[in-house]
C-alpha cells in the first residue's frame, strides 16, 4: 500500500520540486506534531495566519456550533448570514470611517482581485502602480501588480497598464498619475524579508494618490490584525487607505480574505452591471464565525499588547557574525544571511531539531520569524538557542 507521503506528491498538485513533506498529525498551541510524534515549535503560523496558534478552543468551538446551524446556503451576498453581519460590524469598529463597508471573499489574492475591479469602477481609469518585491497573490490580476518578472514571465500576457516604482522611494511617487485607477502597497513589504518604508514615504504616497484621485489600496494580508504590534500596519504612519485587504489572519486558521471600503463606494458594484463582483464561498458561514471568535480572543486576551515586546526579545538573542542584518516590525522578522544556500542549511537544522521556520519568497537568503502571538518568553529562548546552534 503506498504511503500518504506517496499519495501525496502523486496526486496532489505540487508548487515546488521540492516540499517539505513534514505529515503532520496534529497541531495545538504553538506546535504541529507529525506522525511519529515528533513536535514542532511553530515559528511561522502558517505564514501569518494562525496569530493565536493552533486549535484554539473558541474557534474551534464556533466551527462547531455554526457547522451545526447552517454551511452554504446561497451565493455570498444574497441571503442574512449571522457569521457575516456580525463579523463586517465589528471589523468596522477598528477601522477608520472611510472603511464602514466589507467584502469577504475566499482569500487575499481574490480580496486583491475585488480591489482593482472596484478602483476601475470608481475612478473609470485602468493603471494600477505597484511595486518591486510585491507580493498581492497569484491569480493573473494580482499577479500582474506582482513585483518580480520570474514569477510573472511564463503567464504573460498578464494585464496591460501596470507600472513598478521602487519601494521607499519618493522620488518615483511622481509617476503616480492623472492615468492612475489605484496604487497598491503592502505597508511593509513582507516577501522581500520585512521592508519598512519611512513615514515620510508613506505620507507623500497618500499626499500623491489625492493630487491625482488615485485611489490608495493597502494590502494586510500578513500585516494586519495585530502583526506589527498595532491592530493594522497603516496605524504606524497616520494614514488612512481608500481600500484595505485582509486575508490570512482574519479566519482564525479558516480561508477567508476581504476588501474593505466605503459603503458608497462598494455599491458601484451592485449596479451597471448587477453582480460585478460575485462569489460563491466567500465569507463561508463558518470561515466568518471562525474569524470573529479568534478576533474576540484577540482583543479579550489583549495579544497585541505583547507582541512589540516579544519581538524585540527574538532580536535581542538573536546576535551572531554570521546573521547579516535583522530587519523587524512586532513579531515579522527577517534574518539575513549570506546566500539562499547558507540559509537553507540553517532552516534544514532548525527543522531537524524541532523548531520551524523557512525563507521569503523574493529573499530566499532571509530566514523568516512570524510565530503565534501566544509565544512565551521560554519558547523564545528555545527558538532562539536553536537557531543559533543551526547556525554554528
Amino acid at each position: 500500500m503506498l504511503s500518504n507521503r506517496q499519495l501525496f506528491l502523486a496526486h496532489v498538485a505540487q508548487t515546488s520540486p521540492a516540499p517539505l513533506l513534514l505529515e503532520i498529525e496534529k497541531a495545538e498551541g504553538m506546535y504541529m506534531f507529525d506522525v511519529n510524534g515528533k513536535k514542532y515549535l511553530d515559528l511561522i503560523a502558517g505564514i501569518s495566519v494562525s496569530n493565536l496558534g493552533h486549535s484554539n478552543p473558541q474557534v474551534v468551538q464556533a466551527v462547531k456550533e455554526q457547522a451545526e446551524k447552517y454551511m452554504h446556503l446561497m451565493v455570498y451576498g444574497e441571503f442574512v448570514e449571522s457569521p457575516q453581519v456580525k463579523y463586517a460590524k465589528r471589523l468596522t469598529e477598528f477601522l477608520p470611517e472611510n472603511l464602514n463597508n466589507v467584502y469577504f471573499t475566499n482569500s487575499g489574492a481574490e480580496a486583491t482581485e475585488g480591489a482593482m475591479k472596484l478602483a476601475k469602477r470608481v475612478t473609470g481609469r485602468t493603471q494600477f502602480v505597484s511595486f518591486k518585491n510585491a507580493y498581492h497573490g497569484s491569480t493573473q490580476g494580482a499577479l500582474s501588480v506582482m513585483g518580480d518578472e520570474n514569477f510573472k514571465r511564463k503567464f504573460r500576457p498578464l494585464l496591460p497598464d501596470t507600472l513598478q516604482l521602487e519601494y521607499g522611494n519618493e522620488n518615483d511617487l511622481e509617476k503616480i498619475s492623472c492615468r492612475t485607477a489605484a496604487v497598491i502597497i503592502e505597508p511593509i513589504q513582507a516577501e522581500s524579508g520585512i521592508t519598512i518604508p519611512s513615514q515620510k514615504f508613506m505620507a507623500q504616497l497618500r499626499k500623491r494618490c489625492d493630487e491625482v484621485n488615485a485611489l490608495l489600496i493597502l494590502d494586510e494580508a500578513q500585516t494586519g490584525l495585530g502583526r506589527t504590534g498595532k491592530m493594522f500596519a497603516f496605524e504606524h504612519y497616520g494614514i488612512t487607505p481608500d481600500i484595505l485587504l485582509l486575508a490570512k489572519a482574519l479566519g482564525g486558521g479558516m480561508p477567508l480574505g476581504a476588501f474593505i471600503s466605503s459603503k458608497e463606494k462598494m455599491n458601484l458594484l451592485t449596479e451597471n452591471p448587477v453582480l460585478g463582483h460575485i462569489t460563491t464561498f466567500g465569507g463561508h458561514p463558518v470561515c466568518c464565525a471562525a474569524g470573529l471568535a479568534a478576533f474576540e480572543v484577540l482583543l479579550k486576551e489583549n495579544l497585541i499588547s505583547t507582541v512589540d515586546a516579544k519581538g524585540k526579545l527574538f532580536a535581542e538573542l538573536l546576535v551572531h557574525p554570521k546573521i547579516k542584518s535583522k530587519r523587524r516590525v512586532g513579531l515579522m522578522m527577517a534574518l539575513e544571511f549570506e546566500s539562499f544556500e547558507q540559509n537553507k542549511k540553517i532552516i534544514d537544522k532548525c527543522i531537524e531539531r524541532g523548531v520551524l521556520t523557512d525563507w521569503f519568497l523574493f529573499a530566499p537568503h532571509c530566514l523568516r520569524i512570524a510565530p503565534p502571538f501566544i509565544i512565551t518568553e521560554a519558547e523564545i529562548k528555545f527558538a532562539c538557542n536553536t537557531i543559533l546552534e543551526a547556525i554554528e
